[in-house]
């Protein structure tokens, strides 16, 4: 049989054999994809929680501040 025999039977136009590659690496991007944003919010949830604290978000002020004192004894 033919290569475009093969390909006139399926939607895609694929072979199966480019379906399987094109699954293989489209499955890879994704976890890869996944574990970037996983990794994102882990980041953006260890600088800011989403959910304030007992005190709300006046508690994060007070880290900044002193955050911002501590820096500028390095920098001036």
């Amino acid at each position: 049989m033919s290569e475009r025999d093969q390909r006139t039977g399926t939607l895609s136009g694929l072979t199966e054999a480019e379906a399987k590659a094109f699954h293989q690496l489209f499955v890879a991007s994704f976890v890869v994809f996944t574990l970037v944003a996983i990794a994102a919010h882990f980041l953006v949830w260890q600088w800011r929680p989403w959910f304030p604290g007992v005190h709300g978000y006046a508690e994060l002020e007070t880290g900044v501040k002193t955050a911002q004192l501590m820096l500028s004894q390095y920098i001036g």
